[in-house]
């Protein structure tokens, strides 16, 4: 056996050593176990990815791919062992931030909703999966020392709504004549017991609200994920895209109040309240679901616009599935976001896009947001982008996790299919300046999220003239946030929630998006192909979506060795 094969072997070995991994790639080794949420297993992980480190050597790979493959393995374990080891307030930050909810929650959600078994082997795991919980949730707290109070709350607030999840399931097994129902309800009584009790445990803990992680951690992180900038050089590229975004808005809010016949005074904030009623999805009989038949008419839509332009390559064995969030994730869910085809499974490459529809936050689906969200979420954005990568032959490129790889493709999409002429001319200055408006979420992002993990309030300047006196961080972030987009008070806080416990992921939009732009940029400039706009353009679709998730830097060097750019001409 030669040694990437080796390697690649003992990686997936990795994988499926923790049970919550080897479930979310949608392998079928432990269906019917958690998780160990205990410090001695995160020990263990730990060894294993320092140990498997160790034995990578790129120079005996066979070629180009293989290298680039055992790269992305030792980048992959170097972030596994980064978090693993991450320390705030003098010890290891696992220990304050909860997670008993999402690792009871996650598998069983995941059984209950995709899962293409019949309902009673996918009921025996879900059983299986409760009768461990009670002893889950104890390991949990054993695990935990003082909690940071945000991190508490937001547990807090998803486990409030989890007996939702146990009871629908619980519905399901009646319906289908679970021969164990009365067992599962038993249990079902039983982890929410265990659930009142694990909360109540929680709020009599004091909490923390220091969560900084330091500038060097910062920078090793950057390191990791291959972003060859800076933190100070990023609060510069989102100030710069700030600028850019502001003048861009502008100009369409001249346009749009002459176009409407408001008066000239009429700023973009007014202006967007008033389209978002203009153009607000009318409630059949006041249901929500109205707002789903949109989305689903919209996917309709985008497919048969790509299917005409083939612009882009689209699997034939795929699906998507579009529903409502659920009560337990809608904390952490702000508006809408896409659970992706299980990488490691086969069959149809199945996502599932799950919309946050409240009464008061509806205008964050209006017809005129609900194209970006569909392209974002959907086809040709993360629902294409992950259902080609899982038919990678390659391991690492069916599940390496590159932020800045998936968050800039979709964010580039969202202008590039308006340039295409994918929404009606008539409307595509509405459309331009509400995704104008949402995508300053981008800059905000940069901003909030080296705030966040340094403590350094200069990284809040990205181009808004705003103070940032307060000694609470969520109230400065918000400040920024709400400015910059005009998002309802729900959604801010919801997005700073999800802000503050993924570290390096929200930057990772606009340095992505940027990344991704530049790449193309240089493409067309060079042209080595002598390939017409059109067929360049059907070129970068193909080669990205069908190489795989890896870093942008990465990707980079794959249009290098396949001709597109000179070697060399990295950025």
């Amino acid at each position: 056996m030669g040694h990437y094969q080796q390697i690649c072997d003992q990686f997936l070995e990795y994988l499926k050593s923790d049970a919550d991994v080897s479930m979310a790639l949608g392998l079928p080794d432990n269906l019917a176990r958690l998780g160990d949420p205990s410090i001695e297993a995160l020990t263990l992980a730990t060894t294993r990815a320092r140990t498997l480190l160790k034995a990578i050597d790129e120079d005996r790979a066979g070629g180009f791919y293989q290298q680039l493959d055992l790269q992305l393995i030792r980048h992959h374990l170097q972030r596994d062992i980064f978090f693993n080891t991450l320390e705030i307030n003098g010890e290891l930050q696992r220990c304050q931030k909860p997670g008993g909810v999402d690792g009871i929650s996650e598998g069983i959600f995941q059984l209950f909703v995709n899962d293409e078994r019949g309902p009673k082997p996918r009921l025996q795991d879900i059983l299986a999966r409760l009768s461990q919980a009670p002893d889950y949730l104890q390991a949990e707290l054993k695990a935990l020392t003082t909690p940071i109070s945000r991190w508490r709350d937001i547990e807090l607030e998803q486990a409030e709504e989890l007996p939702e999840l146990f009871a629908t399931v619980l519905e399901w097994a009646r319906d289908s004549a679970f021969d164990k129902v009365g067992e599962l309800e038993q249990q079902i009584n039983v982890v929410n017991g265990a659930l009142d009790a694990y909360k109540a445990a929680l709020t009599g803990r004091p909490g923390r609200d220091n969560f900084v992680i330091g500038i060097d951690k910062v920078n090793e992180l950057l390191a990791i994920k291959q972003i060859n900038k800076t933190p100070e050089q990023l609060r510069a590229m989102a100030e710069s895209f700030m600028t850019q975004t502001l003048d861009t808005i502008e100009a369409l809010r001249v346009r749009l109040v002459s176009k409407y016949q408001l008066p000239g005074d009429t700023d973009a904030e007014t202006l967007q309240s008033i389209l978002n009623k203009k153009f607000a999805v009318q409630l059949r009989d006041g249901e929500l679901s109205s707002v789903l038949e949109e989305y689903q008419g919209e996917r309709e839509k985008v497919l048969a616009f790509i299917d005409n332009t083939d612009l882009f390559p689209v699997p034939d064995d795929q699906d998507m599935m579009i529903s409502m969030t659920p009560g337990f994730l809608q904390p952490v869910i702000p508006a809408g976001a896409m659970w992706p085809p299980l990488a490691l499974r086969e069959g149809t490459r199945k996502s599932m896009v799950h919309l946050t529809l409240k009464e008061d936050e509806l205008d964050e689906h209006t017809h005129l947001g609900i194209p970006n969200m569909m392209i974002h979420e959907g086809i040709p954005g993360h629902h294409l982008q992950f259902a080609c990568a899982s038919l990678q032959d390659s391991l690492i490129r069916r599940i390496y996790e590159a932020s800045e790889h998936a968050e800039g493709w979709t964010t580039m999409l969202e202008d590039y299919m308006l340039d295409v002429g994918y929404v009606d001319e008539e409307l595509v200055d509405e459309v331009r300046f509400i995704a104008k408006r949402d995508i300053s979420r981008l800059v905000a992002r940069v901003g909030i999220d080296l705030y966040f993990m340094t403590g350094d309030q200069q990284y809040l300047n990205v181009g808004l003239e705003l103070d940032f006196t307060s000694k609470d961080p969520f109230v400065n972030a918000a400040a920024l946030l709400k400015t910059a987009t005009g998002f309802t008070d729900g959604r801010v806080q919801a997005e700073l929630n999800w802000y503050s416990t993924e570290q390096g992921y929200p930057l990772s939009y606009l340095t992505g998006n940027r990344m991704v732009w530049a790449l193309k940029a240089d493409i067309i400039r060079a042209n080595l192909k002598n390939l017409s706009e059109r067929e360049l353009d059907r070129e970068f679709h193909r080669l990205y979506l069908n190489s795989g998730c890896m870093p942008v830097t990465s990707l980079r060097r794959v249009f290098e060795h396949e001709g597109f750019l000179r070697s060399g001409n990295s950025r």
